[in-house]
């Protein structure tokens, strides 16, 4: 089996309302699609982050590819060690956009999904996470009105779990995090203000969420140093996904133990089997791992379930932002009891509206990619 064509588009993808970080609000995700064909018809879709830079890395690869075998991952990433080094997360992305293509296009030759490529399901169904920022309430009435709508999110969706997308205002941020454990007594928590505060700000802020048992505190601030200190400091396990994003990052971590809680991603690490090989170094280490979440849509969604349904470690909900986005170019995974189903049939077992891909990617034609 060949690759005889690979074609890259950028999409442009509305979400249903602003969803505001620290550092941002998003209204739309920018993302790039790959299609792969094999000499023997097969078709791979991928998907990954980001649009005009990663496409152009994506075209590059395009050249390397065809003519080899979608099989022969291994040797792909080994040829490519080198673009993650010169283009940073954009490298990773770019390999993980063909990297995904390949895998549904094994699983379709081999009329397997590719959760059962990479070791059968431990779970049927993956809970996801209720991401809360501050778009889903009024500014006047912060925390009431972000409690009273995380209340109806939770009780609408069947959410077990809850990630506030924090500020650089850590006092805020404690204030709304105790609105919601009054409101929420037995959901778990969590809150990600991406590296906004100080150490000082991390353990003051730290100390004063511990009585609410959170289930982590994803990057209060910058760095392993910076988080060393802060996990010396506080009873809380402290989780990342800016701080330990390569595997030159995972042997201080563990020296300093900077973190208890890695966030993998197959799109930020650069591939399917890079991600299960995390799983793997994070039980070894004795590590919690869960999944993060960059804006994916259905493909990538999809990919990130196969990876959830066949990791035993992997067993809270993950983030996701799927159940977001206001549309998608493929026929929507079922959400329900706040959950995706792992797609059934071979490759990812998703179908791709081609229509669909056109409208979104003549979006991005018009708008350019999206920038917050």
């Amino acid at each position: 089996m060949k690759i005889v064509d690979l074609e890259v588009h950028v999409v442009n993808l509305p979400m249903k309302q602003g969803f505001t970080s620290s550092f941002e609000t998003k209204r739309g995700e920018t993302r790039t699609i790959v299609r792969l064909r094999t000499d023997e018809g097969v078709v791979g879709w991928g998907e990954t982050m980001w649009g005009a830079p990663v496409a152009r890395l994506v075209r590059q690869l395009a050249d390397d590819v065809i003519g080899t075998d979608p099989r022969e991952l291994e040797a792909f990433h080994a040829r490519h060690r080198m673009l993650p080094f010169f283009h940073g997360y954009l490298g990773y992305a770019a390999l993980a956009a063909v990297d995904v293509a390949c895998w549904d296009a094994i699983g379709k030759a081999a009329g397997m999904g590719v959760v059962d490529l990479l070791g059968g399901r431990v779970r049927e169904k993956v809970p996801l996470t209720a991401l809360i920022t501050r778009s889903d309430g009024d500014a006047r009435d912060y925390p009431g009105s972000l409690a009273d709508a995380t209340e109806r999110i939770v009780a609408e969706n069947s959410f077990t779990a809850v990630k506030l997308k924090g500020s650089t205002d850590a006092r805020a941020d404690v204030a709304i995090m105790e609105a919601l454990r009054e409101r929420l007594p037995e959901v778990e928590l969590r809150v990600d203000p991406n590296a906004a505060w100080s150490v000082p700000e991390s353990i003051r802020a730290g100390r004063a969420l511990e009585p609410l048992g959170l289930e982590y505190l994803e990057d209060p601030c910058q760095g392993l140093e910076q988080m060393a200190q802060v996990a010396r400091a506080v009873r809380i396990p402290l989780c990342t996904n800016m701080c330990v994003v390569r595997w030159e990052d995972l042997a201080p971590a563990v020296r300093l133990d900077a973190v208890q809680v890695i966030h993998g991603d197959v799109y930020k690490w650069g591939g399917m089997a890079i991600t299960k090989h995390l799983a793997a170094h994070c039980e070894a280490f004795g590590l919690g791992m869960n999944l993060h979440s960059g804006g994916e849509m259905g493909i990538a969604t999809a990919a990130h379930l196969a990876i959830a349904a066949s990791t035993p470690v992997l067993s809270g909900a993950i983030d996701s932002m799927y159940y977001l986005h206001d549309d998608d170019i493929i026929d929507p995974l079922p959400f329900e009891d706040g959950c995706l189903r792992v797609p059934d049939g071979p490759g990812l077992g998703v179908v791709v509206d081609e229509d669909k891909l056109a409208h979104y990617a003549d979006l991005n034609a018009r708008e350019g990619d999206f920038t917050g």
